[in-house]
Formats: structure tokens, C-alpha cells, sequence
């Protein structure tokens, strides 16, 4: 399969299959295809229990597949401005990401629900207690909500980020909560009251407009009723 990534600031990814190959999306994010394309809507396998796992972890109960019956091209987009990541899952090289961050991918890659290990950074650090995890392998495409950062951590390195700006990391990266010393600060300062911090070996990827911080500014200006 090959692909390519299109358009500013609402991109897709057109990834080129030929006879044969599939693709799966959890969200119905096609946005064009060849008439050679044909979509089958299934479970994805394994059960209720994952089919409750991946609503969860922010994506839909059932899956759309995509096979080619010939050579040809289909497209999914992203539905916030941003940019698409490129993931290229391998045995044992998991990635984790935000949750409803999956937008498509070969069907070797599976979708899983991770739980952060300590249940503060669930509830405090922004990316939520329930995260997915990409495992497998093949190719999968994330949604990134503004613009995409990305880090190389040493072990014992660490970055504090503010929430949430995580966008996913590496396996062995580790993600923790920190509160934010001083009433003053926490009162005033507009950073509310917990970081984000990672934590090397591995490879983070931040990015700079969460869609969480731009409907709390929209909000902020709607009309109320009285």
C-alpha cells in the first residue's frame, strides 16, 4: 500500500491499493474512493467486550472495511484542522495515542483500549484514564489537532506538557501527572491545576490545538440564556 498526505488545514490521507488489499476506519471517514472500492461494516472481531473496549477508547462499535476488487485509490479524511502522523506498527513497537485519535489503517494494525497505569493521570493529566493502543503491524494514520511536535526522549529525560497537547507516544514512554505548586499560580495563572509529564526512552508527539481548548474558547463566547 502506498500513500499520500493532502490539503491544508483539513488534510487526507489517499492511500493507493491494489487488487486485494483492505483498509479499516472506525468513524466512516472516507471522504472519496474509486468505484472499485467495496465497504463492508462489521464488529471487527473479538466479542462484545472489545467492541465495548474501542467505544471506550473513543471509537465507534463497529468497523468499516474497504477491499479493493481492483487496483485503485481511497481517501480519509480528518475532521478538525490539523495534520495526519504516519505510523508504521511493527511486533512489539506499540504506539499509544488519544483517544478518537485512529483515523484509518491496514488491517493488520489493532485497536485496543489502554489504561493509564495510575489512576490520577487518567482523571488529572488531560489525555483522559482511557487511551488506545495501536499494535500489530501495518500501516496506521492519526489525527493530530493543530499543528504536530515530535521529541526524542532519553531515558530519564522528561517534558512537561500541558494538558491536553499529548497527541501519543512510544511504548516505554511514561506519562504521569504533576500539580502545580502554589495557590497563586493555580488561581491565577490559567494553566489549571495539573501537568503533564512524559518521560523517556521513547518518542512523543505533541500537538499545539487541542480541540478541547479551542471548544472551551468558543464556549466561553456563546450566548446564554438567562
Amino acid at each position: 500500500m502506498k500513500y499520500e498526505i493532502v490539503g491544508e488545514p483539513y488534510p487526507a490521507v489517499v492511500c493507493h491499493l491494489q487488487r486485494g488489499e483492505q483498509m479499516k476506519t472506525e468513524r466512516g471517514s472516507m471522504v472519496w474512493m474509486d468505484p472499485v472500492m467495496k465497504m463492508e461494516t462489521n464488529t471487527g472481531g473479538g466479542g462484545i467486550g472489545k467492541m465495548f473496549g474501542r467505544m471506550l477508547s473513543g471509537e465507534s462499535m463497529f468497523q468499516n472495511v474497504y477491499t479493493a476488487e481492483d487496483d485503485g485509490l481511497i481517501a480519509f479524511g480528518s475532521c478538525f484542522p490539523g495534520q495526519i502522523l504516519p505510523i508504521e506498527i511493527k511486533p512489539g513497537q506499540d504506539f499509544i495515542a488519544q483517544k478518537t485519535a485512529f483515523l484509518s489503517s491496514e488491517m493488520g494494525v489493532s485497536i485496543e483500549t489502554f489504561f493509564n497505569q495510575k489512576l490520577g493521570s487518567g482523571f488529572f493529566g488531560g489525555e483522559g484514564f482511557i487511551m488506545q493502543r495501536l499494535s500489530g503491524q501495518g500501516m496506521v494514520f492519526v489525527e493530530c489537532d493543530g499543528s504536530l511536535v515530535r521529541y526524542e526522549l532519553a531515558a530519564g529525560q522528561s517534558m512537561v506538557v500541558d494538558t491536553g497537547n499529548v497527541l501519543g507516544f512510544t511504548e516505554g514512554v511514561e506519562l504521569r501527572v504533576e500539580k502545580i505548586q502554589g495557590a497563586k499560580n493555580v488561581m491565577f495563572g490559567g494553566e489549571g491545576l495539573f501537568n503533564t509529564v512524559l518521560t523517556g526512552p521513547g518518542t512523543i508527539y505533541l500537538q499545539t490545538m487541542p480541540l478541547s481548548n479551542v471548544v472551551e474558547v468558543i464556549s466561553a463566547h456563546l450566548p446564554r440564556d438567562n
